[in-house]
């Protein structure tokens, strides 16, 4: 019977790492707006920019959760994205954060081909500012 008041104890420290761990979207907003929106807009259906600055270097990210990837229709896109999407991936938290970190070893791990590339030269640092943009980016969904 003591082991539940130890329990209760230990679990209480537990929580509040638990909270911080969860996506921010409003950081998501900062380092979207920071980061991403040189290359990258969030366009809805209708045309509306609801985020972004209408760029087209890199696809629109709107509708980005669950698409199948290399999908966004008149995107010049490089092989290794095609190919992965062919392969079956689609966009998640996990390989959204994966691929902002590191689109070229992403990919080549996703693949299992050393020779496979990323086009997008830009890597975002922390996992967590990808996770919160993340979360900013299904927010529009």
């Amino acid at each position: 019977m003591r082991l539940l008041p130890l329990l209760a104890f230990m679990t209480s420290f537990a929580a509040p790492a638990m909270v911080q761990a969860e996506a921010d979207v409003a950081d998501g907003e900062e380092q979207f707006n920071r980061q991403c929106v040189s290359c990258h807009v969030i366009r809805n259906d209708e045309g509306e920019v609801l985020a972004g600055r209408s760029s087209k270097a890199g696809p629109n990210l709107y509708g980005l959760v669950g698409r199948t990837l290399g999908s966004v229709e008149d995107f010049r896109y490089g092989d290794s994205i095609v190919a992965a999407g062919a392969a079956g991936a689609v966009w998640d938290e996990e390989s959204f954060v994966g691929y902002v970190q590191n689109p070229t070893d992403w990919l080549r791990e996703t693949l299992q081909d050393r020779r496979a590339r990323g086009k997008m030269a830009y890597q975002v640092r922390e996992a967590k500012h990808a996770s919160d943009m993340y979360a900013y980016i299904a927010s529009f969904e």
